[in-house]
């Protein structure tokens, strides 16, 4: 019974926390709508103003924050290949251990990496790891819970003509899969908000990734944030002739929006183009890239972190958690 409770805490808990990420971009955004915006139009970056119209500096706007976030991070100065392999070490092993012990070691571990020694504020890190949190409490609950037309449960809840059960097994194996997503989704989160975009695709072409592949990936993400500028330069100039005011004229407004947009976004398609061939574009993008090396600490962090998980996963096997 301690434990069923246990358990309907520890949901609450994550959806508690997945609320506060989803009210942090609502309030930030209550906070813009109620001040007056400020215009930087000087070649400077003040990280301090309120400001929203450069791109990349939109802290509340996923890829955009994930993208800042990266260049800001105080880890970024760490090899990349050494980031890259070791999310990915940390990753495989999460999922080929399964143990509940290493699950939170890695997902507690992980996140005071990317937030304390990164240096990441804690509610944007909340606030990233949302979607992921709401997606796994719903394939969670999933699993743990289930109807009938009769009580069979050690947990029974009666909803009129038909039952929602559980039991202890169900809830320790949705607990256990919602430790080891998180602890996946977490390792990856070092990676990407230590990492830039540009140093993760030299990694990839490092090791000998099909160019293809790497070009595809490579453009498509650049190209991610010139349609989010282009669709919030449309938005803003909707806004401004009041095409938000209620929702008829919402309506009619995103979808003006919607379809302008691919329009847009395929002559800026062309242009960008045209523009790279302008500069001796041949099928491979060439960028200029700062050599890291590999130091002490890494090595040492690496070593240590694995064989904690180790030690952990052999103290569960002899059953000295209980």
């Amino acid at each position: 019974m301690q434990f069923g409770y246990f358990v309907i805490m520890l949901v609450l808990a994550l959806g508690v926390t997945a609320l506060i990420g989803f009210m942090s971009p609502l309030r930030a955004s209550k906070e813009k709508s109620g001040a007056p915006q400020g215009h930087d139009h000087e070649g400077g970056h003040d990280h301090d103003h309120k400001h929203k119209h450069k791109l990349g500096h939109d802290h509340n706007s996923g890829v955009l924050s994930i993208d800042y976030y990266a260049y800001i991070s105080a880890i970024r100065d760490w090899n990349p290949m050494f980031k890259v392999f070791f999310s990915l070490a940390v990753l495989i092993a999460v999922i080929a251990i399964n143990s509940l012990y290493v699950s939170l070691f890695v997902l507690i571990t992980m996140g005071f990496l990317t937030v304390v020694r990164g240096r990441i504020p804690l509610h944007q890190y909340i606030s990233t790891l949302t979607i992921p949190i709401v997606f796994v409490l719903v394939g969670s609950l999933t699993i743990a819970l289930s109807f009938a037309r009769q009580p069979l449960g050690q947990y029974n809840l009666h909803l009129g003509f038909f039952y929602i059960y559980t039991s202890d097994a169900d809830l320790l194996r949705m607990v256990n899969l919602m430790a080891k997503a998180m602890a996946a989704v977490s390792a990856l989160f070092m990676m990407t908000l230590s990492t830039p975009s540009g140093e993760i695709i030299s990694v990839m072409r490092k090791v000998h990734v099909p160019k293809l592949f790497v070009e595809l990936m490579n453009m498509i993400y650049r190209y991610i944030f010139v349609i989010m500028e282009t669709n919030r330069k449309m938005h803003d100039s909707a806004e401004s002739r009041l095409g938000y005011v209620d929702y008829r004229t919402s309506v009619k407004s995103f979808s003006g929006t919607a379809s302008n947009l691919l329009v847009v976004s395929l002559k800026k398609a062309n242009a960008y183009y045209d523009a790279l061939v302008s500069r001796g574009y041949n099928g491979e993008l060439l960028f200029l890239e700062r050599e890291k090396k590999v130091d002490r600490e890494q090595i040492v962090l690496g070593i240590v972190y694995f064989l904690c998980i180790v030690i952990l996963f052999a103290v569960q096997k002899a059953g000295l958690f209980g």
